[in-house]
Parts: structure tokens; sequence; C-alpha cells
């Protein structure tokens, strides 16, 4: 069985012309379709001008709400270790290592090694002490690992044996040194 599509062509065509339409005369039908025609048009024109209201009034606040955003992210929020050119912090414990005094020394490396359990736990590791929270560290996570473990056994031997424990200049600028790069490293400096 075939479908002519000629057929329907033509029920269409005559339909249009009137023959659909037994009581209604075909001047009638198209000035009906006219007025239809008409109102679409109008509500079509009242559509459009809305839509540009809406597009206008998105784009301003948008805008706006870009303003407020690069206001907001360009604003730099300094840490207090970062502010007035430096941490304090820090410069304290060179102060202490670059001293002629073996004691100041050990203060320096036990002061940072309290420095970077702060700095650590800001990071978001977490441990009772240094000890457990750089065991929480994956190796490709910080590149530094190796120096914060080195600079925390120094402590540890500075913290065991207190005064027994002969600190050179050598160890001592060497495991502050180890500190510096680890902090560098995370930004606490």
């Amino acid at each position: 069985m075939q479908l002519n599509v000629e057929y329907f062509f033509r029920l269409f065509y005559n339909c249009i012309r009137g023959d659909c339409y037994q009581g209604i005369d075909a001047s009638e039908l198209s000035a009906w379709l006219a007025h239809i025609w008409l109102w679409i048009v109008n509500i079509g024109y009242v559509l459009s001008v809305i839509g540009i209201f809406v597009i206008v009034y998105s784009m301003m606040r948008l805008f706006q709400l870009r303003a407020r955003e690069k206001e907001f992210y360009d604003t730099v929020i300094e840490s207090p270790e970062t502010k007035n050119a430096g941490n304090p912090r820090w410069k304290h414990i060179t102060e202490l290592a670059d001293s002629e005094k073996t004691s100041e020394w050990r203060e320096a490396i036990i002061e940072a090694d309290i420095m970077l359990d702060d700095t650590l736990g800001r990071q978001g590791y977490v441990g009772d002490g240094v000890g457990e929270k750089l065991k929480s560290i994956e190796p490709a996570d910080m590149k530094t690992l190796q120096d914060a473990w080195e600079a925390h056994k120094v402590r540890n031997q500075i913290a065991h044996e207190g005064s027994a424990f002969n600190i050179s200049d050598t160890i001592a600028r060497r495991t502050i040194g180890r500190y510096e790069s680890v902090f560098r490293e995370l930004g606490a400096i």
C-alpha cells in the first residue's frame, strides 16, 4: 500500500481555498486569519520588548556582580605571619641562630620545631607532634620532607640530651637552613 502525498496536499489546498468551511466565505476566513496574525505579531513585539528589558537588566546585574567579585578576589588577605614584611616569629629564630651562644642555637632549633608543628597543623596535617604529622605526609606532597625530618631529628637530640648534646655552629646553621627551606615551601615565611 502506497501513500499518496499529492492527495493530502490537494486536500490542504482546497481547505485553505474554503472547501472545508461550508458556511464561511473565503474572504471572511482570510480576514479572520489576518486578524489572528495581527494579534500574534503584536504579542511577539510585546514579548520581544520584555525580553530585551530582561536581558539588559540581567547584564547590568552581571556586571555589578563581576565588579564585586573582582573587588573581593583582588583583595589580598595577609596572614599575621606575612604582615610587616616577614614573619616576626621567624625573625626571632634567625636572630637566635645568628648569636654566638650555643644555648641560643638550641633555643632557635626548638622554636623552629614548634613553628613547624603550628605550620603543619595549619596545613591540615594531624598528629600529636611534629613526628606524627610528618609521618602523615606523602613524599610526593612535600619536596622538603626529608629536610623536615633531619631538622626534627636534631631537635629531638637537643630535647633528649639537653646541654650534653654538643651542637656546633655548622649543625645549627644547617638545621635552621633546613627549617627555612621547609617553611618557604609551606609558605610560612
